[in-house]
């Protein structure tokens, strides 16, 4: 006679009996923050399979040792769950990996000797892209012009990107190309930069972008596939196991499918679909796709745009800028087609997530996503606004209100804060990157770096969530230091809440039981020493399944 078990019982013995099993890798002698509020803090864990089986003490962790299990002794070092950005742009840092960079230049006359310098070993006729010029740290916050760089370049196109990736700078050859003259039309919430005379100056702004840069011929596949590995190891260095891609086109998304079928993706990939009617009905009709080639990619959300960047004036303000008063800034998609893909995307069952940094940007987004949820009411939909920096305070609590997820980029506050004052006035400020106004209300807040705009490091958002301080410190005691996160938040913001906002919390995001097994080794406890040494901290080395991708 078969003995049936009590269902209850039955479940505990395949545990017991699952528990008793050897583990793969055992960690232990470490300070490992779990991201976990059931078991916050823990001295050793289990691995089996590329999931976490067990957290606890060393001691009964040792109870999980056979014959073939390997052990990682942390040597009283840190341990973090693997740190994942939730709003960077992968084409956008492959695509810099192989550019002149332009990041930390101090001058115009800095950034045309870089591309001289490139034009040294690029064929003639070739083109020369770059990225990283900002304005405001040249001491002249004006927009520069082409001519210098034109007569530098005489036998290249060259078009560099401004910092944000919200302006361009093209020389004469580039907008010859493209067609670029007095007589070109701006599109609309595009803006092209003219002279007393109509003349462009070569600064192309939000839409008027695509004038240029879509003469710019496109790497191949193979090219594409080479760039996005060396991405990967990029992120690796810093600790990141993932990272949510803030739009890419079907075919990007065909590449990344198919690098993750290979295993050659290495990533927790989460992917936003680009504002491209086709794409969106292509891959509305397949439904979510999540976890896709064990836990290597997820296919669920959309990406569109409200506004454009404050460094370029472009976000969307209700009022004029302080510094530019005839300028309120470029609305970059019609309100009502946000409000459409919104209720096409609760119908689909996908996340739709929106740039939006002005405040008029930010009322617009939320305004359009009310709408859609009232025509198409559905529970744990999880929108999000991309950057939200600039809110009115009528709008704070809307987030919550609505369901709506804030998903923002703590260094950006630390770079824009050195002339964001002079855009917005002191009034304005109140609402200027106010991450504890926002989680004071109950939303989460998931943090990136809006890569390759910021650098790839997630600790420099990890330091600015905690200190609204540069590097350097400054200033003494944080800019609107009443806005800062605790340590507890800004990890959890890079780690558990990031997977919340993507679908990912019952995989990953913490060092729990069940999920993957994805961690990163430390040289410094950042929960513990004192906010000047967190930027000091080193990644040792970063794990993805339990299986080492990067070590120092």
């Amino acid at each position: 006679m078969t003995r049936i078990l009590p269902p209850l019982f039955a479940l505990a013995l395949l545990a017991a009996q699952a528990s008793a099993q050897p583990a793969d890798l055992i960690v232990t002698n470490a300070r490992i923050y779990t991201a976990d509020d059931t078991r916050p803090l823990v001295e050793a864990f289990a691995v089996r399979g590329g999931r976490v089986v067990f957290t606890g003490s060393a001691r009964e962790a040792a109870t999980l040792k056979g014959p073939n299990t390997q052990t990682l002794d942390g040597q009283g070092r840190t341990i973090i769950p693997g740190m994942v950005d939730a709003h960077g742009h992968f084409n956008g840092l492959a695509k810099k990996l192989r550019s002149v960079d332009l990041v930390g230049t101090k001058s115009y006359d800095e950034v045309i000797a870089r591309v001289v310098e490139r034009a040294k070993s690029t064929p003639k006729g070739t083109w020369i892209v770059g990225r990283g010029w900002d304005q405001n740290a040249w001491g002249n916050t004006t927009f520069p012009t082409h001519d210098a760089l034109s007569a530098a370049t005489p036998e290249h196109p060259v078009l560099l990107e401004r910092i944000d990736g919200h302006a361009q700078l093209a020389n004469n050859n580039a907008m010859r190309i493209a067609g670029l003259t007095a007589a070109t039309k701006e599109p609309s919430g595009g803006k092209i930069v003219r002279d007393d005379k109509g003349v462009p100056t070569g600064v192309l702004v939000d839409n008027a972008e695509s004038i240029v840069s879509s003469k710019v011929p496109d790497p191949s596949i193979d090219e594409w596939r080479a760039m996005h590995k060396d991405a990967v190891k990029v992120m690796h260095r810093w600790g990141l196991v993932g990272m949510h891609d803030a739009g890419a086109s079907r075919a990007m998304i065909d590449l990344y499918e198919d690098m993750a079928q290979k295993k050659e993706l290495n990533l927790r990939l989460y992917v936003m679909i680009g504002d491209n009617a086709a794409a969106l009905t292509h891959y509305f009709g397949m439904g979510p796709r999540s976890a896709l080639y064990d836990g290597q990619l997820w296919v669920r959300a959309v990406k569109l745009y409200a506004d454009g960047a404050m460094g370029s004036r472009g976000a969307a303000l209700l009022e004029p800028y302080s510094d530019d008063p005839n300028n309120n800034g470029l609305l970059l998609s019609a309100p009502g087609h946000i409000q459409e893909v919104a209720e096409a995307g609760l119908k689909a069952g996908f996340q739709i997530n929106t740039h939006a940094i002005g405040d008029r940007g930010n009322r617009v987004v939320l305004d359009a996503y009310q709408k859609a949820l009232d025509k198409v009411p559905a529970a744990n939909h999880r929108f999000r606004v991309e950057h939200a920096q600039i809110l009115h305070q009528d709008d704070i609590p809307r987030f919550a209100q609505l369901g709506v997820i804030p998903s923002m980029q703590a260094s950006h506050q630390t770079s824009d804060m050195y002339w964001i004052g002079k855009r917005l006035g002191p009034t304005r400020l109140y609402g200027a990157y106010a991450w504890q106004s926002l989680l004071q209300t109950g939303v989460i807040i998931p943090n990136g770096s809006d890569f390759p705009v910021e650098e790839v490091n997630p600790l420099i958002s990890f330091h600015a969530s905690i200190a609204r301080q540069d590097a350097r410190d400054w200033p003494t005691g944080g800019w609107l230091p009443a806005e800062r996160m605790s340590r507890q938040d800004a990890l959890r913001s890079m780690t558990l809440w990031a997977a919340y906002a993507g679908f990912q919390e019952k995989d990953m995001g913490s060092i729990t039981p069940g999920k993957y097994a994805d961690f990163v080794l430390l040289d410094q406890d950042i929960m513990r020493v004192p906010v000047e040494l967190v930027l000091k901290t080193e990644v040792l080395a970063t794990y993805l399944g339990g299986r080492r991708v990067y070590g120092r």
